[in-house]
């Protein structure tokens, strides 16, 4: 009996967690999408193309929703059973609350193993072809579309103006083309007509002018130079906001990478570019959290048994604010981690023994009876309170 009762709540959990990491990951990916549609927009793009973008960034965003959706799975699961009653016929007929929890345990052990995939290759892997991607889409895909009487600025430091604009032959009309990208030094060109292609084998955007001038202003020296034909060469990577196909942050490496870094001497190359700091708390953030998946899970059953009576929506809305509690309190460890002020061991792991000590006390009040009907005490002093 209890093998059958354990494989149904396994797949109720099952269930319940494929629709929060769904419509989580859903809302998050679509956040990402608007961040980045300014620099999609310019890309022939199709479907297929931005599944594959979502796909790589996918495993980054895992290993932080993974210990949210597995605590909402317990909570909602028991607070369902809780409230129907399936609780305490479970407990008339002599199943305790210990004895449910190899369910809640092997499903959180399973979120958390998956969370250390993500962690340990599934999130580098992502990233790194993230990068590979999106710089090759750039390169090979991007079309500078100006708009008529409009300012563009979407290469740093260059300013574009064009008073007339043919975007399907690339001709422009009434040119303006302001470059200050170097320090001091400010570069104008004017001309009365202009083409802009993009030479997709080199990776740059080419604007030609004809009969146009170039205004050099450094300092207060002007220099003014007439011309035939000019040339103008960008990179389109520059549309990324400097990101390239091999720059990485601690945040985006593997783990085995993570531990080269630790363990390189202090006078490397490496050691001045990533502070050790850093990698030793990104290190524990990858263990920490998902190794939380076992310990929300583990705090959202007997939680749910002490605020049962709860309806769903309420209860979900308490889940949520418990998750948002043990981020701040694991953000705030961040902070404190890199700031110094607190050892990395003890600024990420205190949340999660926090939570894991007061899932135990909760547990041991639920299995005792001595947590009380925690929804309708409040309920009774609200009513209180109004007669008063």
């Amino acid at each position: 009996m209890l093998k059958l009762l354990h494989r149904h709540i396994f797949k109720e959990l099952l269930a319940i967690f494929g629709l929060a990491v769904g419509c989580l990951l859903g809302l998050i990916l679509i956040g990402r999408l608007l961040q980045l549609r300014e620099m999609l927009l310019g890309q022939s793009l199709g479907v297929l193309d931005l599944a594959l973008i979502f796909l790589y960034l996918t495993p980054f965003f895992l290993v932080l929703l993974l210990p949210i959706a597995c605590m909402l799975s317990v909570f909602l699961t028991f607070l369902r059973m809780s409230t129907d009653k399936e609780l305490t016929a479970l407990k008339a007929g002599g199943v305790s609350l210990y004895q449910l929890l190899p369910a809640p345990l092997a499903f959180g052990l399973v979120c958390a193993c998956l969370g250390l995939a993500c962690s340990f290759w599934g999130l580098s892997w992502g990233m790194d072809n993230f990068r590979h991607t999106l710089v090759d889409f750039v390169q090979t895909r991007t079309r500078l579309a100006l708009q008529a009487g409009t300012f563009n600025r979407d290469f740093m430091g260059l300013t574009f103006y064009a008073h007339q604009v043919d975007n399907d032959t690339g001709r422009l009309k009434f040119v303006f083309v302001q470059d200050k990208t170097r320090k001091d030094v400010t570069v104008a060109i004017v001309a009365p007509e202009a083409t802009i292609r993009t030479e997709s084998e080199e990776g740059r955007l080419a604007v030609d002018f004809k009969n146009g001038r170039i205004f050099r202003l450094a300092g207060q020296h002007l220099d003014i130079l007439h011309f035939g034909a000019y040339s103008l060469r960008l990179p389109l990577a520059s549309l990324l906001g400097g990101m390239s196909a091999n720059d990485s942050r601690p945040s985006e490496m593997s783990f085995a990478r993570l531990l080269a870094l630790r363990s390189a001497p202090p006078d490397s190359p490496e050691a001045a570019r990533f502070p050790r700091k850093k990698v030793e708390v990104e290190l524990h953030k990858r263990l920490a959290l998902p190794l939380a998946c076992l310990v929300l899970g583990l705090f959202a059953l007997p939680t749910a048994c002490v605020f049962r009576g709860l309806k769903s929506q309420y209860g979900l809305v308490l889940s949520l604010g418990l998750c948002l509690v043990y981020y701040s309190l694991f953000s705030l460890g961040v902070s404190l981690a890199e700031a110094g002020t607190l050892p990395p061991v003890l600024a990420l792991w205190s949340p999660n023994l926090l939570f894991l000590g007061v899932g135990g006390g909760f547990l041991w009040l639920a299995q005792h009876e001595r947590a009380g009907q925690l929804v309708e005490r409040l309920a009774h002093l609200r009513l209180r309170r109004r007669t008063a």
